[in-house]
């Protein structure tokens, strides 16, 4: 009986002190490779980095961040960050009941949102009882309420023909007929099957597999020309052109 009231103490005094913050912050300089994993129940995270790139991993799919790129995660979801160089990180976090996002996302950052990340990000934790830090906390806000939402993520399919044909279509010289093969069904039930499970056909999910690859492979340090002939293209304006379409800036401006 003692130990539940003690529970319950605890857990008012949590609660009460989560009420008094309007931002957390995570400020953090991470090597190469680098993994964290992350669980917040009732806090939305945006996941930024001013320098490097990260993938952002949920039950859900995989997001890669380039510095002009935040995710936001839901509460409530498992979720993992793995490093592509030096990062440096600058997550917040925001309280669920504050009309944050519900699903997680890909939103584009501004200069002024990303200079506003990262001062709030570097000042620390946000609180009501401070003026000064409610009116940066209602500035930040306004400013990330209208960044962007960008299709970068990479769904997963869910089915186990589909996750099989998935695994086969990240080797890049391998064709879809024979991701269909490996799967056990043909080429068209697989079209099916990835259209039901990821939203997307098969041919646009490899393509967007190849595009969020190559940025892992441009912020490891390989120039634009390897890192186009290492995810499939056949030549280096192929995939120029490709990742100007998807990410709106050339591949060798993405981390200038």
């Amino acid at each position: 009986m003692i130990s539940e009231m003690r529970q319950s103490i605890s857990k008012l005094r949590q609660s009460a002190s989560e009420r008094e913050v309007l931002v957390r912050t995570y400020p953090l300089r991470l090597s190469d490779g680098s993994t964290l994993s992350f669980f917040n129940r009732d806090w939305v995270q945006l996941v930024y980095a001013i320098e490097g790139v990260m993938t952002v991993t949920t039950p859900e799919g995989a997001w890669v961040v380039p510095p002009h790129r935040a995710v936001w995660v839901a509460a409530g979801v498992r979720h993992e960050v793995k490093m592509h160089g030096a990062v440096e990180m600058r997550s917040l976090y925001f309280h669920r009941g504050r009309t944050m996002p519900q699903k997680s996302a890909t939103v584009g950052v501004t200069p002024l949102a990303r200079e506003l990340i990262n001062h709030v990000a570097l000042t620390g934790a946000l609180f009501k009882a401070r003026p000064e830090h409610r009116r940066l906390a209602a500035v930040l806000l306004d400013q990330l309420r209208i960044l962007p939402f960008l299709p970068l993520h990479l769904p997963s399919p869910t089915g186990v023909e589909a996750k099989r044909a998935a695994a086969v279509l990240q080797d890049w010289t391998r064709s879809l007929d024979e991701a269909a093969v490996e799967a056990g069904i043909s080429r068209r039930t697989l079209e099916r099957r990835f259209l039901e499970e990821t939203g997307m056909s098969l041919g646009m999910w490899r393509q967007q597999a190849r595009l969020l690859e190559s940025l892992r492979r441009l912020a490891a340090g390989e120039t634009v020309t390897q890192a186009a002939l290492g995810v499939g293209y056949q030549s280096s304006s192929a995939f120029i052109c490709a990742f100007k379409q998807a990410f709106g800036t050339a591949p060798g401006a993405v981390f200038r």
